[in-house]
């Protein structure tokens, strides 16, 4: 089954309702920091998304280091950003 990729007028309209997120380089992903006060808030951050996104079956790309969690988003059926990604960079914000 394909998902479809979202538009370029999508893409532009994700972006302008999340501040902080970005496109890559490629076009094909969003990516975003985060800074937290401490190494146990980064990982509870990155722990309810975890929950999240095993319920959802999209699992984001991150790379932590101490007090830092760096996510991109993209979805590889769709071979780019897809309404998947859209709805869990929404959640992601929740979560901060």
């Amino acid at each position: 089954m394909s998902i479809p990729r979202l538009t370029d007028a999508e893409t532009a309209a994700l972006l302008a309702e999340l501040p902080g997120w970005n496109l890559r380089d490629d076009g094909l992903a969003i990516t975003r920091s985060f800074k937290f006060a401490d190494f146990n808030a980064a990982f509870g951050f990155m722990t309810r998304v975890a929950l999240y996104a095993d319920k959802a079956d999209h699992h984001p790309e991150w790379f932590n280091v101490y007090n830092r969690v760096e996510i991109t988003l993209t979805t590889h059926d769709a071979g780019g950003l897809s309404a998947r990604d859209a709805a869990m960079a929404r959640v992601i914000e929740t979560y901060l």
